[in-house]
């Protein structure tokens, strides 16, 4: 089912992005945000912390746990760079610890350059001190304060941004605003979020926590993505959601379990990113290494959204 060819992506010069300002957030400023969002739910227009991207084909690339400054680490932004994304989802974790000095020395040099095009979700290194590096960060870096979870669109899908390390049950505001997101026909929606509901690595494996918001974007959406496992993974199909899974953004390697029930793809021994072309009615996605060749790939179909 996977190929292995070699990914023709014209290589460009990232703009740098001035990093003044986030360098004063991360050192402890306060990241005035001009008219930051009342709500996670903060609409498309105004002052949304993640704008839409293009309508008709977007490209999506997607990473996590690699902001430690090292030498892989940014070899995986590079890689990214050189793909020239409309939007880089981060999917969390910054090294050692996600506080000011973290973001300043560890996440700003390796993956700033695309701060301008990223929309993150926290990790499990992140959130206990969001309040010292993954908020004012952001809200220096895009001019408008992170909210835990919030959603935008891009080619022809709804992207939700989700929180795995908040409160996901039932009642909890994050899955209420989940299942109001999700109202209307199609299912051109893709999620995600730090750890993974289903994995396959050695290290973490399965995560149940999050298990409320795969039920409720069963029938509504058909891509999940996560990292925190330090590997690649594409599930097979699971209740209509296909799961994609890379934590191999440059600080460390997990191993896997081969025999894991759903594992369509894996891949323990390279740091990479995930490619997802967007287009109505269409997802193309390719696991990509450091080289460029493509690991893995495959296409998922969806319903079109309605509005």
């Amino acid at each position: 089912m996977s190929t292995v060819e070699r990914l023709r992506a014209p290589a460009t010069t990232a703009a740098l992005l001035s990093l003044a300002g986030v360098l004063l957030a991360a050192c402890g400023g306060s990241g005035h945000a001009s008219g930051p969002p009342s709500s996670p739910a903060a609409g498309r227009t105004g002052h949304a912390f993640v704008t839409d991207g293009p309508r008709r084909s977007a490209v999506l690339w997607a990473a996590g746990d690699g902001a430690d400054g090292g030498s892989a680490a940014k070899a995986v932004a590079g890689l990214v760079e050189r793909g020239r994304p409309d939007v880089f989802l981060y999917l969390g974790d910054v090294y050692p610890e996600g506080d000011a000095r973290a973001f300043a020395q560890s996440y700003a040099p390796t993956f700033g350059a695309l701060a301008g095009k990223t929309a993150p979700t926290p990790g499990n290194h992140d959130w206990p001190v969001h309040r010292q590096g993954y908020v004012p960060y952001w809200t220096s870096a895009r001019g408008v304060r992170p909210p835990p979870y919030y959603s935008f669109r891009a080619g022809g899908w709804q992207i939700l941004s989700l929180n795995s390390e908040i409160g996901t049950g039932r009642g909890s505001r994050q899955l209420r605003w989940l299942r109001r997101q999700l109202k209307g026909p199609g299912d051109c929606r893709l999620a995600f979020w730090h750890r993974p509901r289903f994995s396959a690595g050695v290290v973490h494996g399965d995560y149940r926590h999050v298990d409320p918001l795969w039920r409720a974007l069963r029938g509504h959406a058909r891509l999940v993505v996560s990292g925190h496992e330090h590997d690649m993974q594409r599930m097979r199909p699971r209740n209509g959601l296909v799961e994609l899974v890379d934590g191999a953004g440059g600080h460390s390697l997990y191993g896997l379990r081969r025999r894991y029930p759903g594992l369509a793809f894996g891949n323990r021994r390279e740091f990479g990113a995930i490619r997802i072309g967007l287009r109505p009615g269409l997802a193309r996605i390719s696991f990509v290494n450091l080289a460029g060749t493509v690991l893995d790939r495959t296409r998922v179909r969806c319903r079109t959204l309605g509005g």
